[in-house]
């Protein structure tokens, strides 16, 4: 028995969970740059031993499958008669890139074991179905429950039409933003606003309010040195009050959604760069599906919000929030600024529920992350 097979033979997992664990592990290694495709990880196996390994690269860069076959023909292994574990089932489709089924299959790979079918209807079984036609034996469904986790957004954007949004705030131990009079800096520690800035990175986009960009002017770049690309920046401004020196429509592609908005204003806009949406409801404000209904069709994976109250609560009472990031400073605000504004709820039946996925100290403050519950 080889090695790593002695090691699955030790652990808890079955020798299908072993390799497709170290797939997983494969993909934690893509890049935000390989957004919107998912994040996908692969390990070629023969004779028990790991001969190829590979992760997605970025958009329009070759899909996992073939950074794993081309990393086994670096090493000088035939993928014949192999298995191959990957995180996603692989596209039979020409897309960005050619169909990775067809270059498993032309390896002459005997077994493919995924993770999760890709719900995209471009492949949505096309994949397996391809293999399995070509004689390649399919094992799908090991560690799916991780893969899902591994590509939230993608899938979110796939399966709902929407992005998957995740809400940041920073407050106090009673829920405060901000003392009344508006200071807020800092309510939390220095590690606290890194980390951050770690999870504003990770994002397609960061999203904002008009009354964040009126009061305080961010920029909602990401300043960490190992950034590689900066997220897009919306504001949901149904006004078009942003002002034309705002810093957030400076260096970096920023989106606005609109509901009424002057030609002109929009023109001046447009010549900043600035691309400018009209999505307009009943109430003559931002329509929020409408917003999310286009930034799917944008491709557009996953969103971070930063914002204030208002459209913290908007966004909340729609139920487009999938989950809470919160960093709880060990302090009492008093009657400062809450993080955000609800229709009264007089009922306990009706409260707004959320189930704690994961409580971390960060430097002196306690990082939250809860998710919207099913």
């Amino acid at each position: 028995m080889s090695e790593l097979n002695d090691v699955a033979s030790r652990s808890s997992l079955t020798g299908h969970e072993f390799f497709m664990k170290r797939a997983l592990e494969l993909a934690k290694n893509c890049s935000v740059l390989t957004s919107p495709n998912p994040k996908v990880g692969c390990v070629i196996v023969k004779n028990g031993q790991i001969v190829g390994e590979g992760f997605t690269q970025p958009v329009g860069g070759n899909h996992a499958e073939i950074e794993a076959l081309n990393d086994a023909a670096g090493r000088g292994e035939s993928c014949q008669g192999a298995t191959v574990y990957v995180t996603l089932e692989p596209c039979a489709h020409f897309g960005r890139t050619p169909p990775c089924a067809d270059a498993l299959i032309r390896a002459g790979v005997s077994q493919v074991v995924v993770a999760m079918e890709d719900p995209n209807g471009l492949v949505a079984g096309k994949g397996l179905e391809k293999l399995r036609l070509a004689g390649v034996h399919v094992v799908c469904g090991v560690l799916a429950a991780e893969a899902r986790e591994m590509n939230r957004g993608f899938l979110s954007r796939i399966e709902r039409g929407r992005p998957w949004v995740r809400m940041k705030v920073a407050a106090s131990l009673d829920g405060k933003t901000a003392l009344s009079n508006g200071e807020s800096q800092w309510i939390t520690s220095e590690a606290a606003r890194e980390d951050g800035h770690r999870w504003r990175m990770r994002a397609d986009a960061v999203m904002t309010g008009i009354g964040t960009v009126i009061k305080d002017d961010p920029k909602l770049n990401v300043r960490l040195p190992e950034v590689v690309r900066q997220p897009l920046r919306i504001v949901v401004d149904s006004q078009l009050k942003t002002p034309l020196d705002a810093r957030i429509i400076q260096d970096g592609v920023t989106w606005i959604f609109s509901a009424n908005a002057s030609p002109t204003k929009i023109d001046a806009m447009q010549e900043r760069g600035v691309q400018v949406f009209s999505a307009i409801n009943d109430t003559g404000r931002v329509d929020l599906a409408e917003m999310m209904k286009t930034l799917a069709e944008k491709e557009i994976n996953e969103i971070h919000v930063e914002a204030g109250a208002t459209l913290n609560g908007a966004l909340i009472q729609a139920g487009y929030v999938d989950e809470m990031l919160i960093y709880l400073a060990p302090c009492f605000l008093g009657s400062g600024k809450n993080m955000l504004s609800l229709n009264q709820i007089d009922r306990l039946a009706d409260r707004i529920a959320f189930d704690f996925h994961e409580i971390v100290p960060i430097g002196h403050d306690l990082r939250i992350l809860a998710r919207l519950t099913d």
